[in-house]
C-alpha cells in the first residue's frame, strides 16, 4: 500500500499538482504573477488551446455546427419578419383596415351618412366609398389582333382615397387623373398589355355582357372607351397586375348602381386594433352591416405570422443537433482527461469547480459559435438579393419569382429582439447539452481515476 501511495505521489509531483509544490514557500521577489481570472476559466482556456488532436477537430466542428444553426435561424426569421412587414405595407397601401358593406351583399345607398357615423369613432382616420368588380377589357393594337383581359375595376372617390390608401401617391407614369373617362392601371398590367399613358381601352361591363347574352348576339353592344391617364405601382405584383382604377361615378355607371356603392373602406390609427374597433362600430351601425377586418381579408398575413413562429421552433432543432456535438466533444475530452480530473480532486478541487471547468469550456465554444453565427447571418441578410442575382445568372432560374411571392426583391427585417432570443436560446441549449458530461466529470472518484495510472 505504501509503495502504491508513493508511486501516485511521484506522478502527482511530475504533473505539477502535488500539495508540496502548491504550498512550498518561495523566495521573496520570485512570486509567480497572479491572474485575475478564476481558476476554472484559466483551466478551461488551457484545455481549449488549439492542438493537433482529434478533440480539437471535434471542437472546431461543434463551433461550426452552432454557427450554422444560429445563422440559419437569423436568416429565416429575418426573411419571415421582412415578409410580414412588407406584406402589411403593400396590402395597407392598397386596401384598408376595415371593410364595411351590407350583410346581404347588397349595395349601400346612403353611404355618406354611414361614413359620418364611422368617422365619429376616435380610432378612425379615414373613410372612403368603393365599388369593385370584374370587367372585360379590349386593348386595340395597331396591325395586330386585339388583346383581351379580365381585370378587376375599382371605383374610388379621388377626394377621399388618399385618406385610406397610398394609391394616389403610387403613380409612376402620368398622373392620378380620373376625370371624365380616365383610368389608371397597374404597372404589370400595362407591361403585359403593352399600354402607355394616353392609350385607349374598350371596356365591357357586366351589364353589357348580360345584354349580349339575353339578345343572343342579335343586338350589337358597343364598349365604352376609356383613356389611360396614369400607371401605378403599389409594390405588390397581384395588385399591379389585376386592378384598374376609375372614378366612383364611372364605376356606378358600369354597374348601374346610380348613387349606391358596394361599401366603405376604413383606415385606423392602429391596424392591430381592428377587431376592437369593429366591436365598437357594430352597435352604431346595426346588424344590417357586415364589418370585415384586414386579417379576415388577407389570410396570407395570418399564415406569415403563424409560419414565423413555427419556423422559430422547428429551426431550433438545428441548434439542438449542434449542441449534441458539444456533448460528444466533452465526453471524449473527459475520457482523455480522467487522470487530470483525478489529480485536481486529489489536491483539493471541489466537485463544483471541476464541473465549472467543463461548463466554461462549453460556454466558450457556444459563445464562439453564436458570435460567428450572428456575423454570418447578418452578412447573408445584407447580401441576400445579390446572392439571388448571382444564382439566377448561374442557374438561369428565377429563385424568387414575383408572380408567385408578390415581391420583386427578397424582403428581410432584422429585429433585435428576435436575434436576442435566438442567441440566448442557443446558449441555453448548448449549456444544457454540456451539463450531463460536466456533472459526470465532477462525480469522478480520485482514487478510481488514478487507480491504473
Amino acid at each position: 500500500m505504501n509503495e502504491e501511495i508513493s508511486s501516485k505521489a511521484r506522478r502527482a509531483r511530475a504533473s505539477g499538482f502535488s500539495r508540496r509544490a502548491l504550498t512550498r514557500p518561495r523566495p521573496a521577489g520570485k512570486l509567480p504573477p497572479m491572474s485575475a481570472l478564476p481558476f476554472e476559466l484559466l483551466l478551461a482556456l488551457r484545455y481549449l488551446r488549439p492542438k493537433r488532436t482529434f478533440v480539437s477537430v471535434i471542437t472546431l466542428i461543434s463551433v461550426i455546427g452552432v454557427m450554422l444553426g444560429v445563422a440559419v435561424l437569423i436568416i429565416v426569421i429575418s426573411v419571415m419578419s421582412g415578409f410580414d412587414r412588407d406584406l402589411k405595407e403593400k396590402i395597407f397601401g392598397f386596401q384598408a383596415h376595415l371593410t364595411i358593406a351590407h350583410s346581404d351583399n347588397g349595395t349601400m345607398a346612403h353611404h355618406s351618412l354611414v361614413a359620418e357615423i364611422i368617422a365619429s369613432n376616435k380610432n378612425v382616420i379615414g373613410v372612403s366609398p368603393f365599388i369593385i368588380g370584374p370587367l372585360l377589357v379590349e386593348i386595340p393594337k395597331a396591325g395586330e389582333q386585339k388583346s383581351v383581359a379580365a381585370p378587376f375595376v375599382r371605383g374610388v372617390d379621388p377626394r377621399t382615397e388618399s385618406s385610406i390608401s397610398t394609391l394616389p401617391k403610387s403613380i409612376i407614369a402620368g398622373k392620378f387623373d380620373l376625370s371624365g373617362r380616365g383610368v389608371v392601371v397597374g404597372c404589370d398590367f400595362a407591361a403585359a398589355q403593352g399600354l402607355n399613358v394616353g392609350d385607349h381601352i374598350s371596356v365591357y361591363s357586366i351589364r353589357d355582357l348580360q345584354r349580349m347574352q339575353q339578345s343572343q348576339g342579335k343586338e350589337g353592344i358597343l364598349p365604352q372607351d376609356y383613356e389611360v391617364r396614369g400607371v401605378f405601382d403599389v409594390g405588390f405584383y397581384e395588385y399591379n397586375l389585376s386592378f384598374i382604377i376609375t372614378s366612383l361615378e364611372n364605376a356606378q355607371d358600369l354597374y348601374d348602381l346610380e348613387d349606391s356603392v358596394h361599401g366603405l373602406l376604413v383606415k385606423l390609427t392602429d391596424p392591430m386594433r381592428a377587431p376592437f374597433v369593429r366591436e365598437e362600430l357594430r352597435p352604431a351601425l346595426g346588424d344590417s352591416f357586415g364589418i370585415r377586418t384586414w386579417l379576415e381579408q388577407s389570410p396570407m398575413l395570418q399564415s406569415v405570422l403563424v409560419e414565423k413562429q413555427m419556423m422559430l421552433y422547428i429551426l431550433f432543432f438545428i441548434v439542438l443537433v449542434a449542441a449534441f456535438g458539444i456533448t460528444c466533444t466533452l465526453i471524449t475530452f473527459i475520457m482523455m482527461k480522467t487522470r487530470e480530473i483525478g489529480l485536481m480532486k486529489a489536491v483539493g478541487a471541489t466537485s463544483r469547480q471541476v464541473m465549472s471547468v467543463f461548463l466554461m469550456q462549453s460556454l466558450i465554444v457556444s459563445i464562439a459559435g453564436v458570435a460567428c453565427g450572428v456575423a454570418l447571418g447578418l452578412t447573408a441578410i445584407r447580401y441576400r438579393n445579390e446572392f439571388l442575382l448571382v444564382m439566377r445568372k448561374w442557374t438561369g432560374m428565377e429563385l424568387f419569382p414575383a408572380s408567385i411571392y408578390g415581391f420583386y426583391n427578397l424582403p428581410a427585417l432584422v429585429i433585435p429582439g428576435d436575434v436576442a432570443i435566438i442567441c440566448g436560446g442557443s446558449l441555453i441549449i448548448c449549456l444544457v447539452a454540456a451539463a450531463l458530461p460536466a456533472w459526470h466529470a465532477s462525480r469522478l472518484n480520485p482514487v478510481e481515476a488514478l487507480r491504473y495510472e
